[in-house]
């Protein structure tokens, strides 16, 4: 792991560190339990390397009768993969890779090139390695609600969010859109706005649920320059975040 510097995080860019009557605002909501405590945002980035098989070499190896011989110890495997339920299915969209935390419950696919950035108080941030600006960042507090409507409309609770968590008082913010949908019984609000700071703008989707608990919130967004060209990349990003029972 490497300590990364001059790096704009999704902290510092919408998670800035709020005065105490904005954490009381978030007390009362309800976003917080007491004893959450929010921390400096610290980042290190967390590095893969993946060595690549060609099937040619495979197939050099085993030889031509043991290639053969795993025939049929593949061939239910192909068959399962042919199952695979609809739902599943969005794991495999061309052009993006799956993350799925089977400790917190939620998925979601973020696009391919995008590398892991572990953010202090952030439960996981995938970003563009040249454009800092253009990530995905999951955020979750405990929150003692059942259901995101218990907070309000979509409107109401995507300008509480925007005002007083996703973007800092100096920041010029506007909310474009709101809106919800229900997956598997779930509520989602899906928001999109654009903040403006001193030298950059940038055009922002969040969406929020509630389950296990737990208050969650996937940010996405890009420069204002460049959302023309992202923009559909990052609702894939929204779209497919989903949360389930753990």
């Amino acid at each position: 792991m490497v300590l990364v510097q001059n790096y704009i995080t999704p902290c510092q860019a919408y998670l800035p560190n709020a005065s105490s009557s904005q954490v009381d605002v978030m007390h009362q909501l309800g976003w917080f339990r007491s004893g959450h405590n929010r921390r400096a945002p610290r980042c290190v980035i967390r590095s893969e390397n993946v060595t690549e098989t060609s099937t040619s070499s495979c197939q050099d190896r085993l030889g031509r009768r043991q290639f053969l011989a795993v025939g049929p110890t593949i061939a239910p495997l192909l068959l399962m993969t042919s199952q695979i339920p609809t739902s599943f299915a969005a794991e495999n969209k061309k052009g993006f890779l799956p993350v799925t935390d089977k400790k917190d419950g939620y998925s979601f696919l973020y696009p391919f090139g995008w590398q892991e950035v572990v953010v202090e108080g952030e439960d996981k941030v995938f970003k563009d390695v040249i454009e800092p600006l253009e990530s995905a960042s999951v955020n979750l507090v405990p929150s003692s609600k059942e259901d995101i409507r218990d907070f309000g409309s979509p409107q109401q609770v995507a300008e509480t969010l925007i005002k007083k968590f996703l973007a800092s008082p100096s920041q010029k913010t506007k909310l474009i859109e709101a809106s919800e949908r229900i997956v598997d019984g779930k509520t989602y609000y899906t928001f999109e706005f654009v903040a403006q700071a001193p030298n950059y703008t940038r055009h922002a989707l969040t969406v929020v649920c509630i389950g296990n608990g737990k208050f969650y919130t996937l940010t996405t967004g890009a420069n204002e320059r460049r959302w023309g060209k992202m923009k559909d990349r990052l609702h894939t990003v929204v779209d497919s975040f989903q949360i389930f029972n753990v």
